[in-house]
């Protein structure tokens, strides 16, 4: 592949964030961008150099020019512009949450299969730097005993949301709630570490609006149990720490950024780094740029899998939770169930 030119689908703070680091990354450029709003588009457009402004996702979709389309839009939406963008040949990078049911992105992972285009999932932990380092460490602290994370970011929305005004992020016809947004950075890295959990249960605090807030997800390993809290309407110190019998290892911040991985053991203590940069949307561009180019479909298919498990592991214990999203009852040829 020659090179990525990218269509965006959304125009919020994480696209900013990538189509900056598209700005300084060799191989990739952006030419198109879709928003409801022309204005919206006009200004993002005009700020990164793109030459085209949709206002219909089906001109998006058949710009000659795009290769590539960049989904960043609600979770809900996910799927259903995943799966237009790859029936018009197009390959699709999509933003977290892939999709909020593992049937959907299973669905999509094999139509991306069936046409040979990519699909890749943007969760920004997956190209980090710090995260192989962090697995190579795991083994020196000695048999696992627990892990415990935690990541709380208090949102101007959830102050919103006390004041009667819903927005996107705590709607379920958006998909919104914690788990789908703070607390699936801690479901990631642990699946992303430890592979897929014996079992899962989520205990949320919940808003009158059917989602939840905050909330503590606890998977059940053979030998060790993870207890993750996420936090939209709290403030603390965010943290992700893993226990074993001969040591832990603590990343200061949590487990969205991985900005530092410090190693305590009866050898002493040792801090591990190889991201100065502290933007993580900086390395995922970095990173996956030159494997798409390099049409590195096996290195892209193996992160889809640690994905389809963290989507499969949010939707079972969400849904014991009690919480549902209108496109849980949708199958694949959208007809309800």
């Amino acid at each position: 592949m020659e090179e990525i030119v990218l269509g965006t689908i959304g125009s919020g703070t994480i696209v900013h964030s990538v189509l900056d680091a598209v700005a300084v990354t060799p191989g990739i450029r952006l030419h198109a961008v879709y928003s409801r709003s022309r204005d919206k588009g006009e200004v993002l457009a005009q700020k990164y150099g793109a030459k085209a402004v949709y206002t219909e996702l089906e001109g998006l979709y058949s710009d000659p020019d795009v290769n590539f389309i960049y989904v960043a839009s609600p979770n809900s939406l996910h799927y259903a512009q995943t799966k237009a963008a790859l029936e018009h040949g197009k390959n699709v990078i999509c933003e977290k949450p892939f999709c909020t049911t593992a049937s959907g992105a299973r669905e999509l992972v094999q139509l991306a299969k069936e046409k040979g285009l990519f699909l890749v999932d943007a969760v920004p932990t997956a190209f980090l730097p710090n995260l192989p380092l962090l697995k190579e460490q795991i083994g020196k602290i000695g048999r696992l005993r627990l892990v415990i994370g935690n990541y709380t970011q208090y949102s101007s929305r959830y102050k919103q949301l006390l004041e009667g005004t819903v927005t996107n992020v705590f709607d379920p016809n958006f998909a919104g709630g914690c788990l789908q947004d703070i607390n699936f950075y801690n479901v990631y890295l642990n699946i992303a570490l430890f592979g897929k959990p014996m079992a899962a249960d989520y205990y949320p605090n919940m808003a009158d609006t059917g989602v939840d807030t905050s909330g503590v997800m606890i998977l059940k390993y053979k030998d060790f149990i993870s207890t993750n809290a996420g936090s939209k309407d709290a403030r603390g110190e965010s943290f992700f720490q893993i226990e074993g019998e001969e040591g832990n290892i603590c990343i200061p911040g949590g487990s969205n950024g991985l900005a530092q991985i410090r190693v305590e053991t009866k050898e002493g203590v040792s801090v591990i780094n190889a991201q100065p940069n502290p933007d993580r949307w900086f390395y995922e561009v970095q990173e996956l740029t030159p494997l798409l180019l390099a049409e590195n479909h096996g290195a892209i298919d193996s992160r889809l899998e640690t994905m389809v498990s963290v989507i499969e592991t949010i939707e079972t214990a969400r849904m014991a939770a009690g919480i549902h999203f209108p496109g849980d009852y949708l199958c694949e040829n959208n007809e309800t169930r």
